[in-house]
């Protein structure tokens, strides 16, 4: 990076908020996923002008630009693939603005997904999405990639709980769409942003819709002896038209490696759980519940469990949000799919992941959210070995394929980034493609802003470009 570049963004922004030394840098290279990408230079904005300001001098210097909320993201989104800049937002972590009476919140992108729902708690209110990573994850972050989570099955995901933005694009300028009212005239731009994955614009402020909490909620956990009675009691259901708040389903490897962890109550001794949710008016919730309970026993359910209090509730959630720390004592390394297929095709889907497992002799973990048909297998491995890293990668492939060939999409919540970018072409054509291509040339025009990522780059349908292991890595015997 160009040495007067540096020293404006020191002038512009103070020496404690840019970090150019490499072993600050090498903090900035990796997100959730297993990509690499090393940066130039790290900037801590604490205002949308200083955004306004660097997005201005990136252009002029001609260097990428990378948005950056907790670095929890799963897809590569987060990381510098051509170097640059990555704007790092934690300094901009202030809630704006708590809009009771509206149920709305304005907040800055550095503010942590949970720690809003904890700020209107006492209003009664809370914040839907609620992704697994929500104690750490950002709801700029959220807003980049679209993210989902357990509840979203009958709230919808963030781009359903966000009614307006304030936006730095490519050349700094400041834009603001929408607002607080829940529709708003003309073209649905907040719709355009949400999960277009910081390839678009900047994002320096959130206008959030907030939710009231329900009267009543019911907890059910249902205990299978097979993996396909678990799946056909997802299948069924939805034939008969329930929607539950939440609905996820854990294998019965993951759930030992969960309780192990967390010791939230699963059982160890089983193929599946399902962990179903119902909330809403107490009568409804009642009724609901039996109906649930009912589906579950005439799929073989051996145990239908409903939570006693909030303390058992509070525990399988935590059982269940930390699953994925959970399988990470397992093994050094574990790489998480994120696919969406018809709900009715969860049976095969989970037979496929199962034959993937055994053809690559790969350990593969399967938690998800079922209600919704958003699979997250989790592929256990030692980076450290090239051979099995490569399985992996052929591994994750064929089950991405799979939930296309199904009628399914490449991701529910996760986001495309430098992970899927090369699958892009197995749903969508090339004229599909080039029109992406110019929307995103309409407000990136330079490119500069998070360049190499949803979009293909040619490298041939069907690859996953993921960065190998370090060259000085050992190959364990």
């Amino acid at each position: 990076m160009q040495p007067k570049l540096i020293r404006e963004l020191v002038a512009l922004l103070g020496p404690k908020a840019v970090l150019s030394q490499p072993e600050d840098l090498m903090l900035y290279e990796y997100d959730g996923s297993v990509e690499l990408g090393a940066p130039e230079c790290i900037v801590l904005p604490s205002s949308t002008r200083e955004v306004a300001e660097i997005a201005r001098l990136a252009r002029l210097y001609a260097t990428p630009l990378v948005g950056r909320g907790a670095g929890t993201g799963l897809s590569g989104g987060a990381i510098a693939r051509n170097g640059g800049i990555v704007i790092v937002f934690s300094r901009m972590n202030r809630i704006l603005e708590i809009d009771g009476a509206n149920q709305r919140a304005v907040v800055q992108p550095g503010v942590v997904n949970l720690d809003l729902s904890r700020a209107v708690e006492h209003l009664g209110l809370y914040f839907a999405p609620d992704p697994s990573s929500q104690k750490s994850c950002t709801i700029g972050g959220n807003v980049a990639e679209n993210s989902g989570g357990p509840h979203t099955l009958a709230y919808g995901v963030t781009t359903n709980h966000v009614t307006g933005l304030e936006l730095v694009l490519s050349d700094g300028e400041v834009v603001r769409i929408g607002g607080k009212t829940v529709e708003t005239l003309g073209y649905d731009l907040d719709g355009l942003f949400v999960g277009s994955e910081g390839t678009l614009a900047l994002v320096t402020e959130i206008t959030v819709r907030l939710s009231r909490k329900p009267e009543a909620v019911k907890t059910l956990l249902a205990v299978y002896e097979t993996l396909d009675d678990t799946t056909e009691s997802v299948v069924d259901i939805t034939v008969r038209a329930i929607t539950p708040a939440a609905c996820e389903m854990l294998d019965g490897f993951t759930l030992r490696a969960v309780e192990d962890f967390v010791h939230a109550g699963f059982p160890k001794d089983c193929a599946a759980v399902l962990l179903i949710e119902v909330e809403g008016l107490t009568e409804a919730v009642e009724a609901q519940a039996a109906e649930i309970t009912e589906v579950c026993r005439l799929h073989h359910a051996r145990e239908v469990r409903v939570a006693r209090d909030d303390r058992e509730r509070d525990l399988l959630w935590k059982g269940r949000k930390n699953a994925f720390g959970a399988l990470g004592r397992l093994s050094p390394m574990y790489y998480v799919q994120d696919g969406v297929i018809p709900r009715t095709r969860l049976p095969e889907t989970l037979r496929c992941i199962t034959e993937v497992a055994c053809k690559y002799d790969l350990q593969i973990g399967n938690i998800f959210h079922a209600g919704d048909g958003n699979l997250h297998p989790l592929i256990l491995f030692d980076e450290r070995d090239r051979a099995q890293f490569e399985r992996v990668i052929a591994a994750g492939n064929e089950i991405m394929k799979h939930c296309i060939a199904v009628g399914g999409a490449l991701t529910g919540e996760h986001g495309v980034g430098m992970e899927k970018n090369e699958l892009m072409p197995l749903m969508f054509t090339p004229d599909d493609l080039a029109l992406m291509q110019r929307v995103r040339a309409a407000f990136n025009p330079t490119g500069l802003l998070n360049p190499g990522k949803v979009l293909p780059l040619g490298k041939g349908c069907g690859e996953i470009r993921v960065l190998p292991p370090p060259a000085s890595a050992s190959t364990p015997a």
